[in-house]
């Protein structure tokens, strides 16, 4: 079945050239499709278009059918194109003409805006929740080491004393600027799009804002040519979002795998969330670190690939488009796995103890040295220059204390104030009137 269908056969290397891997990807719009349909037919049966009791019997199968969606019992059936041709067709069989009467005002191309910024936003608050839960996990790192000293390092070279606190803490407030992004794409998310039809609008008097209000959305895309320009706009800029997360992650990763290297030994896994080597039985490998970087960097190029597919486009639709899906639906689940497996890790993770006693690391303590001249009246360029001869003749001893107080530094890491900056934006979401809004309309 195909909702374009006048009678004509397609050859068969065309119409699986084109239709390609949209209905697998559809797999994970069934239940938004089946939502957005809800939302529609409440609206056509208040312009008039349907009748009261014809909206109920849609209302009953669509709850049916968005149950199975949600429970993963939807198929595509062989021969369908599409979860939009799937949905009609499903509710055709079960009630004859009134099945018919749901695509009235619409078109398959702002059904799929509409599926896709629902989806999208589906994935983006749970993707908030996985950054949210490795961010404490990282917090409550930061504290239980903040005292015990590593080094800082610029250019790879041993540059101050820097703690396990910093490290941890680094990246969960890297985190919480992360989720700045997020809340960007997730705010260019929701906007409804439904209404815009092939992208210039209908001769039916819609009620635009009442779908928008139905579907929890904050905002309408109001001009129906900008709705379908937005297809691909909205998802490069959700790549974005996704690719900031994954830089941090990836980050952490390439950390992870240095600081368990035996030239570092700075941190350790638990031998059962190490691999070992076939020949070398020594080995135990940071596979799960190294798999996270190499996820999160094919992540992060996700925005230029998506890029690449749209940049030479006019206004209006175009199948192209279609491409988007395949390499942007999968990304959300992707790095929901690399967030999981890093709390994961990160949790389990050992550090070392003392490793600032080793004597390799003691011209990290030089500035210390410097400062501590400072504050006895030395300036700072002669100061500099005594520590640096010291250096130089083989004189220079390190005292191992530090004491930084300022915001943010060894012995002040601002926990509680990065957890504060963390829960506004967090709550800059609003994920609950989405929820109540979906709730309503779907049970």
């Amino acid at each position: 079945m195909k909702l374009w269908d006048k009678g004509i056969s397609v050859n068969k290397k065309i119409e699986e050239f084109t239709v390609g891997r949209d209905r697998e990807m559809d797999l994970y719009l069934a239940p938004f499709d089946v939502m957005g349909t809800m939302a529609h037919i409440i609206m056509l049966e208040k312009i008039g278009l349907l009748e009261k009791n014809e909206l109920q019997q849609l209302l009953f199968a669509l709850k049916k059918l968005y149950a199975r969606a949600q429970a993963g019992d939807f198929k595509i059936e062989e021969g369908i194109e599409d979860v939009h041709s799937q949905v009609e067709l499903l509710l055709t069989r079960e009630m004859g003409d009134i099945g018919k009467k749901v695509h009235s005002g619409r078109s398959r191309n702002d059904q799929v805006l509409l599926d896709l910024k629902l989806f999208t936003r589906d994935r983006l608050a749970k993707l908030v929740n996985g950054v949210e839960g490795l961010f404490e996990v990282l917090q409550r790192k930061s504290e239980e080491h903040k005292d015990k000293l590593i080094p800082g390092y610029t250019h790879l070279q041993v540059a101050m004393p820097s703690s396990f606190g910093l490290w941890f803490g680094a990246y969960a407030e890297s985190l919480a600027d992360d989720l700045l992004f997020v809340q960007a794409a997730w705010k260019m998310a929701n906007q409804n799009p439904l209404g815009a039809a092939a992208g210039y609008g209908s001769s039916f008097p819609l009620d635009r804002t009442l779908t928008t209000q139905l579907l929890g959305f904050d905002d309408l895309n109001y001009n129906v040519v900008y709705a379908q320009m937005g297809r691909g706009k909205t998802e490069k800029a959700v790549a974005y979002a996704l690719a900031s997360v994954a830089q941090t992650i990836g980050k952490l990763a390439v950390d992870g795998c240095l600081y368990m290297s035996q030239n570092f030994g700075f941190v350790q896994l638990p031998d059962e969330l190490t691999t070992g080597s076939s020949i070398m039985p020594h080995k135990k490998n940071p596979d799960v670190f190294e798999l996270i970087r190499a996820k999160c960097n094919k992540i992060q190029a996700l925005p230029e690939t998506i890029g690449m597919i749209t940049a030479n486009l006019p206004s209006g639709y175009f199948r192209d488009l279609q491409l988007i899906k395949e390499v942007y639906v999968p990304a959300f689940e992707e790095l929901m796995d690399c967030l999981e497996i890093t709390a994961f890790a990160i949790e389990n993770m050992k550090v070392a103890d003392e490793v600032m006693t080793d004597d390799k690391y003691k011209y990290a303590f030089s500035v210390e040295e410097v400062n501590k001249l400072v504050l006895q009246g030395v300036a700072f360029r002669d100061a500099y220059r005594i520590i640096g001869e010291k250096i130089e003749k083989g004189d220079f001893e390190a005292d191992l204390n530090v004491n930084h107080t300022h915001e943010g530094s060894i012995g002040n890491l601002c926990t509680d104030q990065i957890k504060n900056k963390m829960q506004c934006i967090i709550q800059g979401f609003d994920f609950e009137k989405v929820t109540a809004a979906i709730k309503t309309l779907t049970t």
